[in-house]
């Protein structure tokens, strides 16, 4: 939009701000529980979508195409067919209940690629790259004078319901939703990502939030927050161990983002498939989230197209308040607001 880094910055920043204060206003909390059933079965299958998508590609076996949008990969390269190694050791080992079968799926490919793919050992030790250059870079004034609050709002937008997504996604995972409800104190892990965002724009970096690999972890064991406490402890530690870190090609962590998307999809039969007016939000929901590459606009047109379809069917009555509120929103969005 030809502004300068520094004021996106800054509009990253404003956007942590008020995500931070819908946060402990509870707001966002209320959101999730505004979330019909059916749809929150969709968020979960539809982030199982978008992590199968994200690891065909990592893996080569699905490739931009220009004529079809993407196909098959060559099969014949030594990354589609170690990662396809990778996954049936995964499920192997998964299936005979052995711990740690995701970490010793990557081990495997990634061993394997020193052999087979070309894979360099580029040393252990290596001192962290200097912030400098972006550290309190920001700047919020200019975001303001420069007529940055749209894409402050989408910044917002984007934060909120994508977190959100990814956030019931992986509880719905880990089994931490009861009767459709959040559990208890995730208004905590609400307030830990708006204060990324924040803490991440004054380092210098883009929107800081839940990402959807979370799932992986999830699978392997993770339930609470000395899990995450954990890694981002070993995370600090990668800094200067990058070199070390950096031998993990993407191909190897594949497998095990597709092994969980496969269980992430067994949530489409809890759907209502009945009720067309439950049934094909749901579906909206769970499509639009890989083929958008956004698991925010997969809940934008699940929310808009769930209070369409009561609307037109004479079913007004079963959509709350919040949700009227945020299908507007969204709709308001989609028309008038960059993408």
């Amino acid at each position: 939009m030809g502004f300068p880094w520094q004021s996106a910055l800054g509009a990253v920043f404003i956007s942590g701000c008020c995500f931070l204060v819908v946060s402990l206003l509870g707001v966002r909390e209320k959101i999730m529980n505004a979330i019909p059933p059916s749809l929150r079965t969709a968020i979960p299958a539809g982030v199982g979508l978008f992590l199968a998508l994200i690891s065909l590609k990592n893996s080569g076996i699905v490739v931009a195409n220009p004529a079809t949008f993407v196909t098959l990969g060559d099969l014949h390269k030594p990354e589609p067919v170690l990662a396809i190694i990778g996954f049936l050791t995964i499920v192997a080992l998964d299936r005979l209940r052995v711990t740690g079968a995701l970490l010793i799926g990557i081990m495997v490919v990634t061993a394997l690629s020193f052999v087979f793919g070309g894979n360099e050992f580029r040393g252990i030790v290596a001192p962290p790259p200097s912030i400098e250059p972006t550290f309190m870079q920001l700047d919020v004034v200019g975001a303001v004078s420069k007529g940055l609050l749209n894409v402050v709002l989408v910044f917002f937008l984007v934060e909120l319901f994508d977190a959100t997504g990814t956030l019931m996604g992986v509880a719905q995972r880990a089994g931490l939703m009861k009767e459709g409800k959040m559990p208890p104190g995730m208004n905590k892990a609400l307030l830990a990502d708006s204060g990324a965002i924040i803490a991440g724009s004054v380092m210098g970096t883009s929107s800081t939030t839940a990402f959807i690999e979370s799932a992986a972890g999830v699978q392997a064991g993770g339930r609470t927050g000395l899990t995450a406490v954990t890694i981002a402890v070993l995370f600090l530690l990668a800094l200067f161990i990058a070199p070390l870190a950096g031998v993990v090609p993407a191909y190897a962590t594949a497998p095990a983002l597709f092994f969980v998307a496969c269980l992430m999809l067994r949530e489409l039969t809890e759907i209502n498939w009945a009720e067309t007016t439950e049934s094909i939000p749901a579906v909206i929901t769970a499509l639009v989230m890989p083929f958008t590459y956004s698991i925010a606009n997969g809940l934008a047109l699940g929310f808009i197209s769930y209070a369409g379809l009561k609307l037109l069917t004479g079913k007004h009555r079963e959509v709350s308040l919040m949700l009227w509120g945020i299908a507007g929103i969204f709709l308001f969005k989609t028309i008038y607001l960059p993408g």
